[in-house]
């Protein structure tokens, strides 16, 4: 499981245009590959006179599934540079169209490489960008007059506080990084004297702060 990992944190835009041919990028960040698809199928409704919507994305911790799609463009010329405007940029979760509006002029398969890479890159360019990391779900569950001072010392060290159940006793539920769980479990027990129980749930990615 890739400890950390770049996403872009809102939709991007740009419009080139270039001998006459407009092409306007869109990026979005998605969860998996059926939302990218969904993003495309938006963008080229959003579109129904342009000639082109070529698209790719990345997905994963380990950037493991990328697609792309020329749509129509000669074989190389579209989906793969928008690929690689996209995996040189180091981000995932990420799905990028290129829509053209053909302008008349033929612009050879260097001109449309470079065309569409250069409409993502434009896009990319200064873009805000979300660190993703995981983190381990922990329950502890502690007396009425303990809690607090758990919830409190939690919150001094920056760990994420999820929310709290209440019936005989308090289950309070946090997002830690994984070295974490063991210094998490030895402060409640430090706090309870050894009588607040610590269960461990799920590993999952959150959207996580820049480290200072």
């Amino acid at each position: 499981m890739s400890a950390e990992y770049d996403t872009i944190a809102g939709p991007l835009d740009a419009e080139l245009e270039i001998s006459r041919s407009r092409f306007i990028a869109r990026l979005e960040r998605v969860e998996d590959e059926a939302a990218a698809r969904e993003v495309i199928a938006r963008i080229r409704a959003e579109h129904p006179r342009a000639r082109h919507h070529c698209s790719a994305f990345v997905i994963g911790p380990d950037s493991r599934i990328q697609r792309s799609n020329d749509d129509g463009e000669p074989s190389g010329t579209a989906g793969a540079p928008i690929l690689d405007a996209l995996t040189s940029s180091a981000v995932s979760d990420v799905v990028a169209v290129v829509t053209r509006y053909f302008g008349g002029v033929l612009l050879g398969a260097g001109g449309l490489t470079r065309a569409y890479r250069a409409a993502v890159a434009e896009a990319l360019n200064g873009a805000q960008r979300q660190r993703r990391a995981v983190r381990r779900e922990l329950t502890i569950s502690a007396a009425y007059d303990i809690a607090p001072l758990i919830e409190a010392e939690c919150r001094r060290r920056g760990y994420e506080v999820l929310g709290a159940e209440y019936g005989e006793r308090v289950d309070q539920q946090f997002a830690v990084a994984e070295e974490e769980t063991g210094r998490l479990a030895a402060l409640a027990a430090e706090l309870s004297a050894g009588a607040a129980e610590v269960r461990q749930g799920a590993a999952r990615y959150v959207d996580v702060a820049e480290r200072s």
